[in-house]
C-alpha cells in the first residue's frame, strides 16, 4: 500500500509495542490490521463542502439559498472528516489526523453557528462574533501550511489556498459596506480554487490507490528536511 499524500516525507516507522509473554505463550497477540488511506475520503468531504459555500460567498448563487450547504456541513464536510481523522490516528499520521479532525470539527461548528447562534447575537454586531471565529481558523491553517510543506505540493496548495480563502473571509467579516462584500466574494472565488486542488489531491489520492501505481502526481515534497 502506497503511503498517503498527507503522510510527512520519509516518516518513521513506529514500532508496536512487544507482548507481554509468558514462558509459553503470548498475552497479547499481535494482530497486524490492513487500513486503507482515509485522506481521498477527507479531502473529497472537505472539497465539496467548501465548494457548495464558496459558490455563496462568491456571488454566484444568491445567499438566501446559503442554508443548503448546512445539511453538507454536517454530514459529509463535518462527520465525515472527523471520520477520516480518527483513521489517520490509526495510520500513525498525525498531520492527517490534525487536519482532517481540525476541519471536520470546522464544518460541525459552522453548522452549528449558523443554524443556532448567529440569530441570537445582536444584528450590529454579529459581524465581529463571525470575523473572530474566521480569523481562528485563518492562524491554523496558517501553521498547518507550514507543516503541509512536508507531505505533497498538492495538499500544501490546498491549505495555501485555504489560507488565503479564510483570510480573506475574515477582512470580509470585519469590514462593512461595499468593501465588505467584494473582500467577501475574493474569499469566495479563493474557496472555489481551494475546492479545486482538494478535488484534485482527493482525486490522484484514490486513483493511484486504485490503481496501485502513481497516475495522477502529487509531487511529494521534502522542504529543508534530510
Amino acid at each position: 500500500m502506497s503511503q498517503s499524500q498527507f503522510s510527512p516525507a520519509h516518516q518513521e516507522a513506529v514500532e508496536p509495542p512487544e507482548a507481554m509473554t509468558t514462558a509459553s505463550t503470548p498475552l497479547t497477540p499481535t494482530v497486524t490490521a490492513l487500513v486503507a488511506d482515509p485522506a481521498p475520503l477527507g479531502l473529497a468531504a472537505f472539497g465539496m463542502t467548501t465548494f457548495m459555500l464558496s459558490v455563496f460567498n462568491a456571488g454566484i448563487l444568491t445567499t438566501s439559498l446559503s442554508g443548503s450547504v448546512l445539511a453538507l456541513a454536517l454530514f459529509y464536510g463535518g462527520g465525515v472528516q472527523v471520520l477520516a481523522g480518527m483513521w489517520e490516528f490509526r495510520n500513525g499520521n498525525t498531520f492527517g489526523a490534525v487536519a482532517f479532525t481540525s476541519f471536520g470539527a470546522f464544518w460541525l461548528s459552522y453548522w452549528y453557528y449558523v443554524d443556532h447562534i448567529a440569530a441570537h447575537l445582536p444584528a450590529a454586531e454579529a459581524h465581529k462574533a463571525t470575523g473572530l471565529f474566521l480569523l481562528g481558523w485563518a492562524i491554523f491553517t496558517a501553521y498547518m501550511t507550514i507543516a503541509s510543506l512536508r507531505t505533497t505540493a498538492a495538499v500544501a496548495m490546498v491549505f495555501f489556498a485555504l489560507t488565503v480563502t479564510f483570510v480573506l473571509l475574515t477582512i470580509g467579516a470585519y469590514s462593512t459596506g461595499t468593501t465588505g462584500t467584494d473582500v467577501t466574494k475574493a474569499g469566495g472565488y479563493a474557496g472555489l480554487v481551494t475546492a479545486f486542488f482538494a478535488a484534485y489531491a482527493s482525486f490522484a489520492g484514490v486513483t493511484n490507490a486504485t490503481f496501485k501505481r502513481t497516475m495522477v502526481p502529487t509531487w511529494p515534497l521534502n522542504v529543508g528536511g534530510s
